[in-house]
């Protein structure tokens, strides 16, 4: 029986392997929530984690030439994978050429539409896999941050630092309620979802950007891409939470920036080409952007020269606000729930469109 044939037997179950460091106790998780699935570790041929989530795994991990052809052996047996080989676009484009029975890639990131692009697979390769992400998975976390942003922007946070840091009590002032607060959620994804629920849940009011036109519940007004310059203008905080594509590439550029109000509060969760930073700096230093909390950067790590680290209204996080220990058990959950709809015939969550690749 020759592999693909094996492959069309077993079309009932699905053979995993996981080509970054997943868990056993994970593995074990995945097969009771989905039966069907078996999985197949790689335990001493992956990086091993240096922290939680760690995906792509100890950098100083090597492999002999024996150890890197075992490991793509068990790659290519795969009827899927639950993570990119190594977080390795390279790597992933071998595999799909190599195993003409891989019928489905969920990469660990939320934004891994970026990988598989850069992977540089052709339509034919693209249109025979089923590429999914972790996208929803971190959107807790990532709603929390954007809170924490805006509220730090509202209380004045950095005007108390100063203050602290100065041993001075200055004069009573007032701060900015969140439930007097219009919230502009630029992107109403999954993550986009939650940072709606959270805000809606404090008071705010709760603008959000869709395509669908679909009602999300806790936003008050469904805002169309095409009149965000209009809606940027009339709010008071807007939190960006769309991942990196072409088309969304400096969508918060200099247009957004001019046209927002004096003392607009920005959070940045989802990517950083999304935000033009050169803009933005313009903004900051007019006044118009009041404080801008940022997770995620044009180019990461962001670098030393980047007048972003210095500015006094501007909150650094080095792209660790999804990051918690409970990550790796919610990707693992997410994959049994994809394996059943994969093997059911029906439409994955978070599915890569592979024309925009988001």
């Amino acid at each position: 029986m020759t592999t693909e044939q094996q492959h069309q037997a077993n079309a009932g179950s699905l053979r995993v392997v996981a080509p970054v460091p997943l868990r056993p106790d994970l593995a074990d998780l995945i097969e009771r929530l989905e039966p069907r699935v078996r999985m197949v570790l790689a335990t001493e041929l992956v990086r091993p984690m240096r922290g939680p989530a760690d995906w792509s795994g100890d950098p100083a991990f090597t492999r002999s030439a024996e150890q890197q052809r075992a490991f793509d052996d068990l790659i290519d047996s795969a009827d899927a994978l639950f993570g990119i080989p190594d977080v390795d676009p390279a790597a992933l484009a071998r595999t799909v050429r190599a195993n003409p029975g891989l019928r489905w890639v969920m990469t660990t990131a939320a934004g891994g539409g970026s990988q598989v692009k850069a992977a540089g697979l052709d339509r034919e390769e693209l249109d025979r896999v089923v590429f999914s992400t972790s996208a929803g998975v971190h959107g807790g976390p990532l709603a929390e941050f954007a809170v924490l942003g805006v509220l730090a922007g509202a209380k004045d946070l950095p005007r108390l630092q100063e203050d602290q840091r100065g041993d001075r009590w200055s004069p009573r002032w007032e701060m900015r309620q969140l439930d007097e607060m219009t919230v502009l959620v630029v992107g109403l994804g999954g993550i986009g979802r939650e940072c709606a629920r959270r805000f809606h849940a404090l008071g705010a009011t709760v603008w959000g950007t869709s395509r669908s036109g679909a009602p999300v519940p806790g936003v008050d007004r469904l805002v169309s891409l095409d009149d965000l310059v209009v809606a940027a203008a009339e709010a008071d905080a807007i939190v960006v939470t769309l991942p990196g594509t072409d088309q969304t590439h400096h969508l918060i550029g200099a247009e957004v920036l001019a046209a927002v109000r004096p003392g607009t509060i920005l959070a940045s969760v989802g990517r950083g080409t999304v935000i033009d930073e050169s803009a933005l700096l313009e903004a900051l230093d007019a006044g118009r952007i009041a404080f801008a909390a940022m997770d995620v950067f044009e180019v990461e790590p962001l670098p030393a020269e980047s007048p972003l680290w210095q500015h006094p209204r501007v909150l650094v996080s080095p792209h660790t606000a999804a990051l918690s220990s409970k990550e790796e058990e919610r990707i693992a959950r997410r994959f049994a729930a994809e394996a059943t709809r994969l093997l059911d015939g029906r439409p994955l969550q978070a599915e890569v469109d592979t024309v925009e690749f988001y």
